[in-house]
């Protein structure tokens, strides 16, 4: 078989491994917080070859996101984007147990993702050169958020 005009190599593996790891990421506050470079660190020292990593947040309030990591503008732009898509101001939501954000961040939260899954390839994840992964905050307020990582391969 060939992809690309290159004669394409598959291997057989008899062995499927699993590993799972929680991450904290702390937040300040609205925004975008990188994390890739714990997630390749817990990777590399899982010594773990090919396979699929899915991660997951465990918050209703925030989401995940694969975005552009070289400029800070990008982030800021997201941000400032979610904030004329669902504005906090003169919406009368009914849900506001946690202040007056709590509903908006459950609708950006909604509108983005709370899992992704992402190929890893020789140990490594397979993002693109400017690619990061980034925990979106939603609320106002500081948050310890858990975001869970579960790789299937081998």
């Amino acid at each position: 078989m060939r992809i690309n005009g290159q004669r394409a190599q598959f291997r057989a593996s008899n062995v499927a491994v699993t590993r799972h790891t929680s991450l904290t990421v702390d937040t300040h506050g609205k925004g975008l917080y990188s994390f890739t470079e714990a997630v390749q660190a817990w990777l590399s020292s899982q010594q773990l070859s090919s396979g699929l990593l899915t991660i997951f947040i465990q918050h209703t309030s925030c989401s995940l996101v694969i975005q552009e990591n070289a400029d800070p503008d990008v982030v800021l732009d997201m941000r400032d984007f979610f904030e004329t898509l669902v504005p906090e101001k003169h919406h009368n939501y009914r849900h506001k147990a946690e202040g007056p954000d709590d509903m908006t961040s459950h609708i950006r939260a909604a509108l983005t993702s709370t899992s992704l899954t992402i190929p890893v390839i020789d140990g490594r994840l397979a993002l693109g050169t400017w690619q990061g992964l980034y925990v979106f905050e939603h609320r106002t307020r500081p948050h310890r958020r858990k975001v869970v990582l579960q790789f299937l391969g081998d």
